[in-house]
């Protein structure tokens, strides 16, 4: 009964030795490869299994390089797939770019992939240009005019700059403030609306593809319209906070003048009030000045005379003053 167990355990261990070799030994993908006239070696395809790195990728890849005439190392390859590339896509943007007549060496192709652009899409860009459509950007002329402006700006992808360099938004902003700056600087929008080119020739004349990822090729206004009057409203605005500011400060001068003539007719009523205190004195200070014989009977008669005299001479002077004379006066005299 033993010796009936070992067999079987001998057979079972030669099948999982046999599967794990297979696995190991991609033999399939192996014939493939010199069937392809690919040469790659059954050590260099375990090491790929140990270092969990498929080998169908790696070796497909070579093969359609060497196919299209690119020549990569395998060991290129795969040291490009264990920094985190895409394989694929390197070898088919090496191939798109050969076709194309475009300079694109590995290195710099796997440092596009690496720095997350599709380096694929590059190639494909840089052979045919894209066309990038900005939102509508609106300026004010000096007259006070508003303009708003819609440009596209064709674009090509330039493969040395595109390690770094900037994207579209960057492209869109640059291209809006050259249209602000060209509209603010005109006289008039009239100027704008008769020579849209002036604005295309201006901005690329800035040299706005620098450090950026693409070359502009072209900036055309797709579209221009007359917005408001901005010139008119600010004056508008102006003007109705310089009215808000006058009546703020003529009512503070009102209430000045309130407050100075409530103070004013406060000081009269004291003075007036002291004056009455100060005349009710004077009968008790004459009186007293009586009893202590420091006043006589006859000074205070000539006194009262001389009152008398006075408040006359007033009331006569007053009735004998000029009156306005009505039309016809000069008749009756």
């Amino acid at each position: 009964m033993g010796s009936n167990v070992l067999p079987v355990a001998v057979i079972i261990g030669c099948l999982f030795v046999a599967i794990f070799v297979l696995y190991m030994v991609p033999v399939k993908l192996w014939v493939t490869a010199i069937a392809a006239g690919v040469r790659v070696g059954i050590i260099n395809l375990v090491g790929m299994r140990l270092r969990k790195v498929p080998p169908t990728v790696i070796v497909n890849a070579k093969i359609t390089a060497q196919k299209a005439g690119i020549n990569v190392d395998i060991d290129q390859l795969e040291s490009h797939y264990l920094a985190g590339g895409n394989v694929q896509k390197v070898v088919a943007a090496l191939i798109s770019a050969a076709k194309a007549q475009i300079h694109l060496g590995f290195e710099r192709a796997t440092a596009i992939d690496l720095a997350g652009r599709d380096v694929l899409e590059a190639v494909r860009l840089s052979v045919n240009p894209k066309v990038i459509e900005t939102p509508p950007v609106a300026a004010m002329a000096r007259n006070g005019i508003q303009v708003r402006a819609v440009a596209k700006v064709t674009v090509r992808a330039d493969l040395d700059r595109l390690v770094g360099g900037a994207g579209e938004a960057t492209i869109i902003a640059r291209v809006g403030e050259g249209i602000v700056t060209t509209i603010g600087s005109s006289e008039t929008h009239s100027q704008v609306l008769e020579n849209p080119d002036r604005i295309s020739k201006t901005v690329l004349d800035k040299g706005l593809d620098a450090e950026t990822a693409f070359e502009i090729l072209s900036i055309d206004i797709a579209d221009v319209d007359v917005g408001e009057n901005i010139g008119a409203k600010l004056a508008s605005d102006q003007a109705q906070a310089d009215l808000s500011v006058a009546r703020a400060k003529a009512e503070e001068r009102r209430a000045a003048a309130v407050a100075l003539e409530q103070e004013m007719h406060a000081r009269v009523h004291e003075m007036r009030a002291k004056v009455v205190e100060a005349e009710a004195q004077i009968p008790l200070a004459m009186a007293e000045a009586l009893r202590d014989g420091r006043l006589g009977v006859m000074d205070y008669y000539n006194m009262k005379n001389l009152q008398a005299d006075t408040s006359m001479r007033e009331s006569i002077s007053q009735s004998s003053a000029p009156t306005s004379r009505q039309p016809g006066d000069l008749g009756k005299l």
